[in-house]
């Protein structure tokens, strides 16, 4: 019998993609107050009123384009990793796969756990770099469930992963596939944020665009979305002999322009304008490829990238089921175990 469970969570996925189930999986996603933080009432009348009635829509076309024959991308790596996993751990670790959103679910995953009767819980969202709205909620919503047993047993908790030498080494290895020189400039492209998400982060009243979150990681920012990000490019870019003047850190997804900056879209276009014909993207904030690697940089940036001049957005593979990044959850699991 088992000793230690490991639960990793991943944001989520529709069950199929069709209407009914995109629709599903996009009014729990953004219902959740940490992805939309407005008061409840506010956000009832705007999710449940104006986003989900007509984002539904395109978005199931979107999904439709980025559907296998097997299912979600994401459901499918996912599990794979999890079997991985679990035969690297061996017999004294069970573990577990569930999505925040949608399935397999938080409720139905932990409650499979509980009856195991686990000596230990190791809860790994598979967000490399803290966001309330992703790693902050996947955390919630499993303490507060786990918080509801009778018995609750240790519990250990790994909120972010952006400088582990084993997920740097396995996005250095998926680089490491594509001849670098052959590009006019890399993008390393992370998922965006609100900026008040971020400022959110400071106790000192001070906003995230004062604390140097560009350049350095100190006490201050450790937690801060932007630094993070900006600090896992540094690190890429010094393992993979990027030059400086030759990359730009920039954010995707947004939904207005109180987001983080520079945005990837614009960049594309910049970079294009300028003569540029190939683009080499990394996107570091995504641990298995989704919508929005494979169709909003693959797909949405390359016809953006074409329309302005250029040629290719090489889309760089995410670590998916990559041995290098099975053996660097081994290795997080097993330094708290």
């Amino acid at each position: 019998m088992p000793k230690t469970g490991v639960l990793l969570i991943n944001l989520g996925t529709p069950d199929d993609a069709k209407w009914g189930a995109v629709r599903r999986y996009l009014s729990e996603f953004l219902n959740d107050p940490r992805v939309i933080d407005i008061p409840w009432l506010l956000r009832k009348i705007l999710v449940n009123g104006i986003i989900v009635p007509f984002r539904s829509f395109s978005s199931t076309k979107i999904y439709k384009e980025l559907w296998t024959e097997n299912g979600s991308p994401l459901l499918i790596y996912g599990e794979s990793v999890k079997e991985k996993l679990q035969d690297k751990l061996g017999d004294s670790f069970g573990v577990h796969l569930a999505m925040r959103y949608q399935n397999p679910s938080l409720d139905k995953v932990l409650k499979e756990m509980r009856l195991l009767n686990y000596k230990k819980i190791i809860v790994v969202p598979m967000f490399p770099h803290y966001a309330s709205a992703s790693s902050g909620s996947a955390m919630e919503k499993a303490l507060k469930i786990i918080s509801k047993w009778w018995v609750i047993p240790e519990i250990s908790v790994i909120s972010q992963f952006w400088d582990h030498e084993g997920y740097i080494n396995a996005f250095v290895e998926r680089g490491k596939q594509h001849n670098i020189e052959d590009y006019d400039h890399v993008l390393f492209s992370y998922h965006g944020l609100p900026e008040r998400h971020v400022n959110k982060v400071y106790d000192d009243g001070i906003p995230c665009a004062d604390h140097d979150c560009e350049t350095e990681i100190t006490e201050e920012n450790k937690f801060c979305y932007k630094a993070t990000c900006f600090a896992t490019t540094r690190l890429l870019a010094e393992k993979l002999n990027i030059p400086e003047e030759k990359y730009t850190v920039a954010f995707q997804s947004r939904l207005d322009k109180k987001w983080l900056e520079p945005f990837s879209d614009e960049i594309v276009k910049e970079r294009a304008k300028k003569g540029d014909k190939k683009i080499l993207a990394f996107s570091p904030a995504f641990v298995a490829d989704c919508l929005e690697t494979t169709v909003e940089i693959g797909i949405e940036y390359q016809e953006i990238f074409e329309e302005h001049g250029g040629e290719k957005v090489q889309l760089v593979e995410s670590l998916n089921d990559h041995p290098i990044w099975v053996d660097a959850l081994e290795e997080m699991v097993k330094s708290r175990a």
